[in-house]
């Protein structure tokens, strides 16, 4: 059968090569149109051309489970197990930034915590921009060394679960692993000076002399003047209302109180008359019933 890994593979994490992507994900890969087309019969040298083809980086898309070309190469790298100095070589790889992430993306499946640590941790360097796909099918810019993070801090990249790795420090804590040092400690420490040239570089007091000291008392004098100035300004609208006449302001107020107690009265009287006539409808109702019943 196409779909079956060659005799001579080796387990790896004590299962089947291919058992590391989910059947699900894997019986859409078998039924997908560039696996039937494209993976057919390929060998590890043809394989680097397909490589060499990727525009982008992913899992499955869309409402159906649509593999991208990125995962139908990395199921059969593992269905053919490439050699080791293959997969080196991948990631080894410059000049084509996918053949680099779909090495680095098949050792991480397949090789050990070591081998993940040693030949993934120097790619971190690699500051180059790649395109993903999402579930929904759409593009989005990630680069090459945050792809290499998610290869060695998260569960589940482009929708394979990964398998579990030691944690760094216990690596190191067996001397199994030489710890981490970062490419930018070297740059920090040019430019961070020492304490010495630091104290060299502080600027000197200028010094104080006579002039200078009459120049801030007259800036300090002005200053108090602007202020008595503003104060001042802040204080007329208060002295505006000052000749204002009180007993102006009492009649006026005394002529709306009359008005309104007049509206008042004529609101009254309206409904006194409204209530006059609903006596006289209920009045002249009461006598109309009376006589139609004595009709």
């Amino acid at each position: 059968m196409a779909n079956r890994t060659v005799k001579d593979a080796k387990n790896v994490h004590g299962t089947n090569p291919q058992y590391l992507i989910e059947k699900i994900i894997r019986s859409r890969i078998y039924d997908s149109k560039y696996w039937k087309e494209q993976c057919f019969a390929l060998t590890a040298e043809l394989l680097v051309d397909k490589a060499m083809e990727l525009r982008f980086v992913g899992g499955v898309f869309g409402g159906n489970i649509k593999p991208t070309p990125f995962l139908c190469l990395t199921l059969k790298m593992l269905q053919i197990q490439p050699e080791k100095d293959i997969v080196v070589e991948f990631i080894k790889n410059e000049e084509f930034k996918y053949v680099r992430a779909l090495g680095a993306f098949y050792l991480r499946l397949t090789g050990s915590s070591l081998d993940c640590y040693k030949y993934l941790e120097p790619l971190y360097n690699d500051n180059r921009k790649l395109r993903k796909q999402n579930r929904m099918g759409a593009y989005e810019l990630t680069h090459m060394d945050e792809f290499i993070d998610e290869l060695l801090r998260e569960e589940r990249v482009c929708d394979i679960i990964l398998p579990r790795i030691q944690k760094r420090h216990v690596l190191e804590e067996n001397n199994e692993l030489e710890p981490k040092v970062s490419a930018l400690e070297d740059d920090l420490d040019e430019e961070m000076p020492s304490e010495d040239e630091a104290v060299e570089d502080l600027p000197s007091p200028p010094p104080s002399s006579a002039k200078e000291k009459k120049a801030e008392m007259t800036k300090a004098k002005a200053g108090g003047k602007r202020s008595e100035r503003s104060i001042s300004r802040e204080r007329q609208p208060v002295d505006r209302y000052r000749g204002y006449d009180a007993g102006n302001y009492h009649d006026r107020e005394n002529e709306r109180d009359k008005e309104r107690g007049r509206e008042r009265d004529r609101d009254r009287e309206r409904e006194r008359d409204r209530d006059r006539d609903r006596d006289r409808d209920r009045d002249r109702y009461r006598e109309g019933e009376r006589r139609d019943r004595r009709e």
